[in-house]
Parts: structure tokens; C-alpha cells; sequence
């Protein structure tokens, strides 16, 4: 009789599963059964609660492969070393890019499905937390926005957060426009004082994605 599996082997199955979960959620969008996935992975649904729990410990998984992908392309375009107005947009497109490339898995991410109690789908607001503040240190890191410097950068990071959040679930659902004219439109909108601003003598680089974890499938190709 064979012994249980090695902590790799049964790494690469759970990878394997998780992938199959993609798959339909990108078929069937947010609302897809523990009983249609199992089917795609070719196993039996009480296999998947064996690596998972349950629905939402599948959702927490997800949740976790994507979103580390999501920061780790934030964090490697704010380290870019462009002009400020070329950052501004790459960043903004690097965003609209990740949702962009999963939208069923980024719908089932940020909208509860009707009557959850979980609120599972709110699963991406840790991680857009963290997009704040990698956008509160970058600026203040960068620009020099006299003494209130920390407050401006902290409200920035946040409000940035918040607006493209709102503009991207909006750009995804209607598709008022490609998605270049809609980093335009946003950069457009930030311009402002960032333009007017001058930058640090010493401006300190963000950390470079290398230090952080590989990308996940919400943004790669």
C-alpha cells in the first residue's frame, strides 16, 4: 500500500484543482458549483471538500493566488523607472490589465453573491488595501508634497484605490471604451498636483517585484 502523499505532490494537486476551478468560474461566471468544477478536475465533489473545505475555503484559495498576482504587478510598475506621467498610466493600466484578463474571477473576487452571509465575495478588499499603501509609500516616497506630505500621500493612495476600483467595475461590466482610452481618462483626472508637484532629491525606488511572489493567473496572459 502506498503512503500518503508528499507535501509537494499534494501542493501540485491542489494547484491543479485550483486550476480547474478557474476554468469554470471563467465559463460560468461567480456562481459556479463545487459540483461543475469537481467534474472538470475529473474528481468527486467529496475529494474537493477534502482540499478545501468547503465553497468558501475554495474561494479563499482563489482569493489568495489572485491577489498576490494583482500586488505583485502593482509593485513591480510602481518601480518602474518612467517618467511620472508614464508611471501614473502604467500602473493604472497594469490594474485594468488584471481585471481585464479574469473578469468571471475578479466578479466572483468583489461581488457577494445574493443572500451570502460569508461575505466571501468581498474577498479583494484586503488586497486593494495593500494597493493603497503601495501607492501612499510610492508618492511619498517620490514627490514632494511639502509638510502635510503624509497626510496628502496616505489620502492619494486611498482615493486612487477607491476611484479606479469604481471606474475598472464599471470600464469591465459596460465597456464604454478600450482600455487605453480609459487609462487615459483616469490618468487625465489625477494629473493635477501631481504635475505641478517636483520630485524628491533622494526619491527612494520602491521594492522590486523580484522580492515578492511570481504572478498568479489574474495577470498573466
Amino acid at each position: 500500500m502506498s503512503g500518503p502523499a508528499t507535501p509537494a505532490v499534494g501542493e501540485l494537486r491542489r494547484e491543479q484543482l485550483l486550476n480547474a476551478a478557474d476554468r469554470v468560474v471563467q465559463r460560468e461566471g461567480p456562481g459556479a458549483s463545487m459540483n461543475a468544477i469537481a467534474a472538470e478536475a475529473g474528481i468527486t465533489k467529496p475529494i474537493l471538500y477534502r482540499h478545501f473545505g468547503d465553497r468558501n475555503g475554495l474561494i479563499r484559495a482563489l482569493t489568495e493566488r489572485h491577489t498576490a498576482g494583482l500586488l505583485t504587478a502593482v509593485r513591480a510598475a510602481l518601480a518602474e523607472p518612467l517618467e511620472r506621467r508614464d508611471l501614473v498610466e502604467r500602473v493604472l493600466d497594469t490594474y485594468l490589465a488584471g481585471i481585464e484578463a479574469r473578469p468571471q474571477v475578479y466578479r466572483l473576487l468583489t461581488h457577494p453573491e445574493a443572500g451570502d452571509p460569508t461575505g466571501a465575495g468581498n474577498a479583494l478588499a484586503p488586497a486593494l488595501r495593500q494597493i493603497a499603501e503601495e501607492i501612499t509609500k510610492a508618492v511619498q516616497a517620490q514627490v514632494d508634497l511639502g509638510a502635510d506630505s503624509p497626510l496628502i500621500s496616505e489620502t492619494w493612495g486611498r482615493a486612487i484605490t477607491g476611484m479606479v476600483l469604481a471606474a475598472g467595475d464599471w470600464w469591465l461590466d459596460q465597456r464604454p471604451c478600450s482600455r487605453a482610452r480609459m487609462v487615459q481618462a483616469l490618468a487625465d483626472l489625477l494629473w493635477g498636483r501631481l504635475a505641478a508637484a517636483a520630485e524628491l532629491p533622494l526619491a527612494i525606488t520602491p521594492p522590486s517585484a523580484a522580492e515578492h511572489e511570481p504572478d498568479s493567473p489574474l495577470v498573466q496572459d
